[in-house]
């Protein structure tokens, strides 16, 4: 764990990643303290500029306090993305340690099943999930999680392709576990690094798929999103530029700071892949 961290702090970027990461949980964390009201009252005059009437961000065209509805926003973005990671890792994973441990026949149909649902663009197929279940966090989560899947599956796939033929498998199954046994105690554990540091990308895909679907009018209309803000403002930008920006801002900072952790959690699960990048023998 000392060694994880050590690798891990020295990527400048993925500390100040982590450290922005952070603020954006305890914010959404603390947004019905910071905030007790809904976010959907209406708690200024319209319009009215950050600073103003004490507005930090300013107010919409209702009167609603656009920091609330960043904050509680926060909330919304935070739960789609970490639970429709869950979500797709639990389907890729399945997928591609069936395909990379078994081979054969199961490889070749798990694959193809993989590949039919990257031919189709991922924003269309999770606009059309979500208007057929109607707009809702469920069928969103559902989407996003379906469209997020197939990589996963290509992933583990390629590491268990490559750790199956190795020694300390052949001798599991010299000592006669189950097949169940050696993939999820033998080979899962040896394949975590790459399925770690997807995860973290995946979180910040799903944070902007959410956000794209909510600024179209497919979001929860009962939840305040960050895509829901932006879409909100859209229309008088020029007269009130902070509905939007803010919350754009909100996202911007979100999605890097989850990219740069990422960066650094490759660098802390692979240290010679980083060395070799930085140009140390």
């Amino acid at each position: 764990m000392k060694d994880f961290w050590r690798n891990f702090s020295r990527n400048r970027g993925a500390v100040v990643g982590l450290v922005v990461l952070l603020a954006v949980l305890i914010l959404a964390v603390l947004a019905p303290v910071l905030y007790p009201g809904s976010p959907w009252d209406m708690a200024g005059m319209p319009f009215a500029p950050p600073g103003e009437d004490g507005m930090l961000l300013g107010t919409d065209s209702l009167g609603r306090d656009v920091a609330a509805g960043i904050a509680h926003g926060a909330r919304v973005s935070l739960l789609v993305g970490a639970v429709s990671t869950v979500a797709a890792l639990a389907i890729g994973v399945s997928l591609g340690a069936i395909a990379g441990y078994l081979g054969g026949i199961a490889d070749d149909l798990v694959m193809r099943f993989t590949e039919f649902f990257q031919t189709i663009p991922s924003f269309v197929l999770a606009i059309l999930l979500v208007a057929i279940f109607t707009p809702s966090i469920a069928s969103i989560v559902f989407a996003i999680a379906v469209v997020s899947w197939p990589p996963v599956a290509r992933v583990v796939r390629a590491e268990f392709l490559s750790l199956r033929s190795r020694e300390f498998v052949q001798a599991s199954e010299v000592l006669g576990k189950s097949r169940l046994s050696i993939v999820i105690g033998d080979i899962l554990p040896n394949a975590l690094s790459p399925i770690v540091v997807l995860s973290s990308l995946m979180v910040a895909s799903a944070i902007l798929l959410e956000s794209a679907l909510s600024f179209l009018g497919l979001g929860d209309p009962n939840m305040m999103s960050w895509g829901f803000l932006i879409g909100s403002g859209r229309s008088v930008i020029r007269m009130a530029w902070w509905m939007s920006v803010f919350p754009g801002v909100a996202i911007f900072l979100t999605v890097l700071s989850l990219n740069l952790v990422g960066e650094g959690l490759s660098d802390a699960l692979n240290p010679r892949l980083a060395r070799n990048r930085g140009g140390k023998p």
